[in-house]
């Protein structure tokens, strides 16, 4: 099951094959925060900023959530080679 990125119960994202990868794009667009820790937990735990959220989905007629993967790794590889 493919997963995006939601706000507001709008997809504002493509379709990626996990929810991994939706998290990867989120904290490249600068929308991961880290909050303070719990009991249950060590360190600071990541959660989505504002409205945001990731949720499945089902892909649009025609997309390739593993393409969309595909894009998105090579355009980070990019940007890191830019910014070095």
């Amino acid at each position: 099951m493919p997963y995006a990125l939601f706000c507001n119960d709008s997809q504002i994202s493509k379709a990626y094959p996990s929810e991994a990868d939706v998290w990867k794009l989120a904290q490249r667009s600068g929308l991961v925060v880290d909050v303070g820790t719990d009991d249950e937990r060590q360190g600071p735990r990541r959660v989505l900023d504002n409205d945001y959220e990731i949720k499945s989905c089902q892909a649009a007629q025609g997309e390739d959530p593993a393409k969309n993967k595909a894009e998105a790794d090579r355009e980070s590889r990019i940007e890191l080679q830019l910014n070095s």
